[in-house]
């Protein structure tokens, strides 16, 4: 799954990789003192697992502590592809001269890693010339050479000490790559500045089934979501369930308005997180949880929507079968939240009460 950006320096950092000073904030006063440690100018950036934060506004620079406090209230809290903004990063601002895009992927149809690199940097790869992209397939067992790397470089127009700094980047994104079972490894824009090349941003994807072998238990960055655009709030564990209960209410006339997989064995954080990102969607109208326990417990699902759902004002409807799924309904009774056993009916109450809204 993908990282948030703070998470991603931290690894590149990690690997010799430079990257800009910063810290990470949850409140403007934290953001103001931020500002003023880093000397004044700063950009602050929403810190959720997405893509897109600028053109969603999760971008704002700053020239003083001040406007740094200013920007962080505007960004706390605010909703980007179905997360709330709950932290920020904020850096120094760096003196840009160029911006440049650099990766390490997966291409599947070759069975290799590829690694690219265009001097164009700061857009989506999408939107730059096939001609302006310098791209090199890597043996696994030899790992990316030192004058692949350099070639990689001139190819991308760089000459003298530029290539040589983005060669030594670009090897200790493969090094990152390889240790860190990541799927990608972005920088862009990696930026070319008067003190070196800098990772101005960073995207790390990592393999779902390494996450134990790397460390890594962020519930809400193990969570799959994507927005849609009805009215039934989801929140599911299981992608296969997932998909059958969005068939489901699309059958009986419902428009689910997201598709989020919590994964197995999530517990009472995990739920809390699922709904604070599903509400956060303008256009939920009601709240549908279908939950099917194995690893996962009732109990502890059970006891996470209790906390998550006190404050909310729209309806929930929650199915509930399987490990400990009586206590769970008990504590959902008690806290006068609609529960079924059989999907089916769970989902039928959803429309009727979304078409009713």
């Amino acid at each position: 799954m993908e990282l948030c950006e703070y998470r991603g320096k931290s690894i590149l950092r990690e690997h010799g990789i430079p990257v800009p000073e910063g810290r990470v904030v949850e409140s403007a006063g934290e953001a103001k003192e931020a500002a003023a440690e880093l000397g004044g100018e700063v950009v602050l950036k929403a810190q959720v697992p997405a893509g897109g934060r600028g053109k969603a506004g999760g971008v704002k620079f700053a020239a003083s502590p001040e406007e740094a406090a200013e920007a962080a209230e505007a960004l706390l809290g605010m909703s980007i592809r179905g997360y709330r903004v709950e932290r920020l990063l904020v850096e120094q601002k760096l003196e840009i001269q160029k911006e440049l895009y650099a990766c390490v992927t997966v291409d599947r149809e070759a069975g290799m890693p590829l690694v690219m690199l265009s001097s164009e940097g700061g857009v989506e790869i999408e939107q730059v010339p096939e001609h302006l992209i310098a791209r090199t397939h890597v043996e696994p067992l030899l790992g990316l050479q030192p004058y692949m790397a350099r070639e990689l470089g001139a190819e991308a127009g760089l000459r003298g000490s530029e290539l040589r700094q983005v060669a030594e980047v670009l090897h200790r994104m493969y090094e990152v790559f390889r240790s860190r079972d990541a799927l990608l490894v972005e920088v862009n824009p990696l930026a070319l500045t008067p003190g070196g090349a800098f990772a101005a941003d960073a995207k790390l994807t990592i393999d779902d089934d390494a996450w134990f072998r790397q460390g890594m238990e962020h519930q809400e960055e193990r969570q799959r979501y994507v927005e849609l655009s009805g009215s039934i709030g989801c929140i599911v564990n299981g992608a296969g369930l997932a998909m059958a209960t969005m068939d489901t209410l699309k059958r009986l006339g419902g428009e689910p308005a997201n598709f989020l997989d919590i994964g197995g064995g999530a517990g009472a954080e995990a739920m809390r997180s699922a709904v604070a990102r599903v509400v956060s969607n303008p256009q939920v109208k009601v709240l549908l949880v279908n939950i099917l326990g194995g690893i996962t417990r009732c109990d502890e699902i059970a006891r996470g929507i209790v906390e998550a759902v006190r404050e909310l004002s729209l309806p929930v409807v929650v199915r509930l079968m399987g490990t400990n799924e009586e206590e769970g309904r008990k504590i959902l009774r008690s806290a006068g939240i609609e529960v079924e056993r059989d999907m089916l009916a769970a989902a039928k109450l959803a429309v009727e009460l979304s078409k009713s809204i």
